[in-house]
């Protein structure tokens, strides 16, 4: 190109060979990655096969009008969905143990709620026991963790039966400690017994 050539123009038929092959390529990303991601249509199974398909609203699985129980407790539906009769809440409860005094703080929830709880205790470590007990007293107490100078508990619970749920404390410390629980989720009510 230096000697001032100009080049010549591409061919007509070069032109056109160009034009469909971008054209195949095209329809083959449509038919292969559009349409199974975009629009759930997956005429070669190849977008199932790379998990681009998405199912299409009237495809999927439906959801059951409730997912609870004829007995009113919540249950899980397709996937992870989790539905409640309770609404969902949030509760902050607090109480101050003297030396050698032990309390309970407990959740009144029906069977397969939940709640997730953080607990903390100011002033010295606590032996706790979190626990159950059946409100027809048919499904027993169950304890479901019990530890020695604790200091604070996080975690979920999913309430294996229909009763009280919760946390027995006891301060075996010289001076008086504080537990402070907070709770969040699906239960009738947080309560001191």
């Amino acid at each position: 190109m230096t000697d001032g050539a100009v080049p010549e123009p591409v061919s007509a038929g070069r032109l056109v060979r160009a034009t469909l092959l971008a054209a195949a390529i095209a329809a083959l990303l449509l038919v292969l990655v559009v349409l199974p991601a975009e629009y759930g249509i997956d005429p070669t199974g190849v977008g199932r096969a790379t998990g681009l398909y998405r199912a299409p609203a009237a495809e999927a699985a439906p959801l059951p009008d409730s997912a609870s129980s004829a007995d009113g407790a919540p249950g899980t539906s397709a996937g992870s969905l989790f539905k409640s009769p309770a609404p969902f809440r949030s509760d902050e409860m607090s109480i101050t143990l003297e030396p050698g005094e032990g309390a309970e703080i407990k959740a009144e929830m029906h069977a397969g709620e939940r709640l997730v709880f953080s607990w903390t205790a100011a002033g010295g470590g606590v032996d706790v026991d979190m626990h159950g007990e059946a409100v027809d007293k048919v499904g027993g107490d169950r304890s479901y963790w019990t530890g020695e100078f604790q200091t604070s508990g996080h975690g979920a619970l999913e309430a294996p039966m229909a009763g009280n749920h919760g946390w027995f404390w006891q301060n075996l410390n010289d001076g008086p400690v504080t537990v402070t629980v907070k709770t969040s989720g699906f239960y009738r009510r947080l309560f001191r017994p």
